[in-house]
Order: structure tokens, then sequence, then C-alpha cells
């Protein structure tokens, strides 16, 4: 191999787990684990340069070509979405999409339209057309939580993990949206101009996943 790749990969857990996987297979991350200020790290021991941004960047990048390849969670990518290959599931980052309502609430036994606030509007507004329903969609920044507890809305629909949070101010999730974990993308030019690396790469990545499987 000869060409480096950029991957660009989520801070945060993502990129933790990214870098655990990374050195199970046999790649040198002492770069990224002390990434200090940079951005762009060179892997010492494999022709691949790691990229450090927020996840929908990770898309953008990936989805412009300025890198070829990119760790996100399937989050980010049903709300974004984008032209590009998605390769691999991961594995890791595992949680879900969820619907969540006041405990004892009876969302559906009404044929009002319901209020529903979200971090990811495009993912609600999917999930309620599939059903055919018609929601007034209320975009928060925050806490998404507080919307049903100060009745700005009749339902929550965001990121579930435990359901810890939600049991503290009341809520309960009702349904599940749906499912999310890290996805490994690779941006479509690339795929094509950089092949063989690439397929190496993903190559990789698909034994140690089956070797965890095993």
């Amino acid at each position: 191999m000869n060409e480096r790749l950029k991957i660009a990969l989520t801070k945060g857990r993502l990129q933790d787990k990214s870098v655990e996987l990374f050195e199970a297979m046999g790649l040198d991350c002492t770069p990224v684990r002390n990434p200090g200020r940079r951005l762009i790290h060179a892997l010492p021991n494999y022709p691949l340069d790691a990229v450090l941004a927020k996840a929908p960047d990770v898309i953008t990048y990936v989805e412009h070509g300025v890198c070829d390849l990119g760790v996100v969670g399937k989050d980010t990518i049903l709300e974004k979405g984008g032209a590009f290959y998605e390769v691999l599931d991961l594995g890791f980052g595992r949680c879900r999409f969820a619907l969540a309502v006041k405990k004892g609430s009876d969302f559906y036994g009404t044929y009002k339209t319901r209020r529903i606030a979200s971090k990811y509007p495009n993912v609600t507004r999917a999930f309620f057309e599939g059903k055919g329903m018609d929601v007034d969609i209320i975009k928060i920044e925050g806490s998404v939580e507080l919307a049903p507890i100060l009745d700005l809305a009749d339902g929550i629909v965001d990121i579930v993990e435990t359901g810890a949070t939600l049991k503290e101010n009341g809520l309960e999730p009702i349904e599940d949206v749906a499912q999310v974990s890290a996805r490994l993308i690779v941006n479509t030019a690339s795929m094509k101009l950089y092949k063989n690396e690439i397929t190496d790469f993903l190559a990789r990545v698909e034994r140690e996943l089956e070797g965890r499987v095993c």
C-alpha cells in the first residue's frame, strides 16, 4: 500500500472504541490516544491518518471526499443522510431511538395532532410518516425530557441507553424507533480510486469483528 487513507472518527466514546478496535487489529494508535490539540494523526505502522471530528462533520468530510472513511453512529446517519457507502456495523456504541411519554399517559388514545419534541426531527418525521400519523415536531437542543414535563409536547423521540434519565423524569419508553450502533462509512469515489487499500482495511476490520463473535 502506498496511498495514505484518511478516516474521520467521531470524538468521544466512538473515538475511544474505534481506537480499541484498531489496536486489536495491530494498528499503532498512540498518536490518537495522546492527541494534544492536534486534530489529524498519522498512524506509525499503517498508511492511515485519523481525523478527529464531531459526528455530523464525519459525514460531511466523507461525503465530500476529504476523508475516505468514517466511523459514525447510525443515529447521525439516519438524521443527516448523505451520499456514501455504509459498509460495516462495528457493533459498539449500541443504543436505540425510542418514543417516550409521561408515565401512564395514553399517547395513541386520542385523535388530536400530537406534538413531539426531539433533537432528531428527520428521524422523528420518518417514524411517524411510516405510521401514517401527522405530528407537530418541535426541535429541542438541550434536555429533551423537559418538553413533556412542561407540557410543551406529548412525547419525545430520543436516544435511550439504560432509560434511567427517562425514569427519573417521570417518562417511559413506549415504542422503539430504530436501533443504533457505530457504522463504518466510505466515500463513493474513494471506493473506486483506492479499492485495494480500502479493501485491505475493511478485511482487517472484518477479521477482528468476526474474531470477537467467535
